[in-house]
């Protein structure tokens, strides 16, 4: 009897923990998409910064270089620093990536924008929640899709300079397919760190899993967008 009350006793703490850790990161990661969304409506009602964006590719694609190397800092450095700064890094990253977004407002429709972002918000909320309550070991899945993503990137450079319309078409629907199948599989990877402590305190795990799936969110969003975006002209 002992034993059975310690055994419920420790799978209720489990799952409060889980619980707890799910909660910060969808929170940390909604607030994080609200300042990303804030930042670019602001910088995208300043003609001038949107103009120097789009005239001067090199100092956007520094920006998106910029932002790249933070991700792989504050992933690298979470266990390293402060819960606080590796959180005010994450905002830090959300604002920067709002500056590089205010182009979107420029190329697309206010209209098929919010349109866009409440179908991956629909999209991303479904496999998050299948990701979380399936049973089902998805580890080969985002094994697979990794080395997808390496591809995918691969494609997306070589069509920079490319511009083949039809290798952009099937990028585009890679791409959604992608991290359709990303954000699943990192909700259960976050999951199981919660479960298993995955080396990382309560408040860092809750960051780093934010960030995970905000850029999963993010890049569903532009893949999504190539389809559902409607020209400002």
């Amino acid at each position: 009897m002992n034993n059975y009350n310690l055994d419920s006793f420790n799978s209720q703490a489990l799952d409060n923990r889980v619980s707890q850790v799910m909660k910060r990161v969808y929170v940390k990661m909604f607030l994080a998409l609200l300042v990303t969304a804030g930042a670019a409506w602001i910088c995208s009602c300043i003609p001038n910064l949107v103009y120097f964006l789009a005239a001067n590719r090199w100092v956007y694609w520094g920006l998106l270089i910029v932002e790249l190397l933070m991700v792989f800092g504050i992933s690298g450095a979470v266990n390293k620093i402060s819960s606080p700064v590796a959180t005010l890094l994450f905002y830090a990253f959300a604002i920067l990536n709002g500056v590089t977004f205010s182009l979107i407002f420029y190329a697309y429709s206010t209209v098929s924008i919010f349109k866009t972002f409440i179908i991956t918000a629909g999209v991303f909320g479904a496999m998050s929640v299948y990701g979380y309550f399936t049973s089902r070991d998805l580890t080969k899945i985002g094994n697979f899709l990794f080395m997808a993503l390496i591809g995918l990137i691969i494609a997306s450079v070589v069509n920079i300079f490319w511009a083949n319309s039809t290798l952009e078409w099937i990028v585009s629907i890679a791409g959604v397919l992608i991290f359709i199948g990303l954000t699943a599989w990192d909700t259960q990877q976050i999951k199981r760190m919660a479960e298993y402590n995955g080396g990382f305190s309560l408040p860092r795990l809750a960051t780093i899993g934010a960030l995970t799936l905000y850029l999963d969110f993010i890049n569903l969003f532009l893949y999504l967008l190539r389809f559902f975006g409607a020209s400002r002209d």
